[in-house]
């Protein structure tokens, strides 16, 4: 689950992670009011707008600015809430802003130059553990870092069994070039934001950039927060964090009834009962010489009720044209995914106007066969893969 950048930094806080503060407004009046309220709390003079969207990228789509007064805080503030801000990480058509943070600059003039740097915890599927990446090359995407310059990116992994050892994040602040207080801040900061990963059941947390203030402090100038999903469920006040109008509303419809539904950008939908032969559909779809439209996986039961309502899911892509059926009869039965599709074709009436291929195979695979070819609906079956993508690919022609 993706969080806002306010949301990452209200976890950062509450670990003891020192973040710049800020606001989150939701018009340009109320972005005007954070603004003053703001600056009563901190002291700050010039006030950075944020788009809140789940995308990386803001700065270079126009979804961060700089304003040095309250009128261009409430001028950015209109220009931004209401935009479709568009990013290398949003679909074509951008996202729709609904609401902007309004933080204090951090970048004032003091002691010493401000330094970036990028750091992030994650796991390390490789090897099963929990690393953190970082480099002094803050405020860049990491991608073209580690193109360019792949040797100023650093990993440090941490043993599960310990956890993150004080000799670890002092290593972390020695390869970052710092020294002094910004040296000891930096080894509180990287204690405090691993512990705010591994409490939250995170998968993700990247701060880019990591800023090292004129005077010497350590703070999170941003926070792209992910939370693993299998583990809302012993972090309540976080999964109350969701905001489903960052998420594919197909997708948040499927997971409301209980299934698993991945938007993709095909043309033929996909329905099928386990995650690998999910997979596998897609791949024979793909070998057919088309795309696939959806991951959908209907589990471990497949009746008519479930059917329909996999078919209206699939079917509110306006790019599907076909849809393929791909279920092997192990838990459930053939015969009642047969019966399930015929019953909910004809509950459906003239909704579906898409060729329906179906291939089922396993217990009681004929006796499927045969319910789907007599029963008058426009329904085509098969029992082997390639002569489900064959008819997929004549069904297109």
């Amino acid at each position: 689950m993706n969080l806002h950048e306010y949301q990452g930094k209200e976890i950062l806080a509450s670990h003891g992670v020192r973040v710049q503060r800020g606001i989150v407004a939701n018009s340009p009046a109320e972005a005007v009011a954070a603004a003053k309220e703001l600056t009563a709390q901190t002291g700050t003079g010039w006030h950075v707008i944020k788009a809140q969207v789940h995308a990386g990228g803001r700065g270079k789509g126009g979804g961060v600015k700089l304003a040095k007064n309250l009128q261009q805080v409430e001028e950015i503030a209109g220009q931004i809430i209401g935009m479709d801000l568009i990013t290398p990480q949003t679909p074509p058509t951008g996202k729709r802003v609904h609401k902007i943070l309004v933080a204090e600059d951090v970048y004032y003039p003091g002691e010493s130059e401000t330094s970036e740097f990028y750091i992030s915890v994650l796991l390390n599927r490789g090897k099963g553990r929990n690393m953190i990446m970082y480099s002094t090359e803050g405020g860049m995407d990491i991608e073209e870092v580690a193109e360019h310059t792949p040797e100023r990116i650093f990993t440090e992994e941490i043993d599960p069994a310990v956890g993150l050892q004080g000799f670890q994040a002092r290593r972390i602040a020695f390869n970052l070039g710092l020294s002094g207080n910004a040296f000891k801040e930096m080894t509180i900061f990287i204690a405090a934001l691993y512990k705010a990963y591994v409490d939250s059941d995170a998968s993700m947390f990247e701060i880019n950039p990591v800023l090292k203030t004129s005077d010497n402090k350590i703070l999170a100038v941003d926070a792209k927060v992910v939370l693993d999903d299998n583990a809302l469920y012993r972090q309540k006040k976080y999964a109350e964090m969701r905001d489903v109008l960052e998420e594919n509303p197909i997708e948040v419809e499927a997971k409301e009834v209980g299934l698993n539904y991945v938007d993709l950008d095909g043309t033929v939908g996909c329905m099928v009962n386990g995650a690998g032969l999910a997979m596998a559909t897609m791949d024979l779809i793909k070998y057919a010489g088309f795309e696939p439209a959806n991951f959908l996986d209907v589990g471990g039961t497949a009746d008519a009720k479930r059917v329909e309502t996999a078919f209206r899911i699939i079917l509110k892509d306006p790019n599907v044209k076909a849809i393929l059926i791909n279920i092997f009869g192990g838990i459930v039965r053939c015969d009642r995914v047969a019966q399930g599709v015929v019953d909910a074709y004809k509950n459906m009436g003239d909704t579906i106007k898409v060729p329906i291929i179906v291939r089922l195979q396993g217990t009681n695979a004929e006796l499927a066969k045969e319910i789907i070819d007599n029963s008058g609906m426009p329904i085509l079956s098969a029992t082997q893969f390639q002569e489900a993508a064959d008819q997929v690919k004549a069904a297109l022609a």
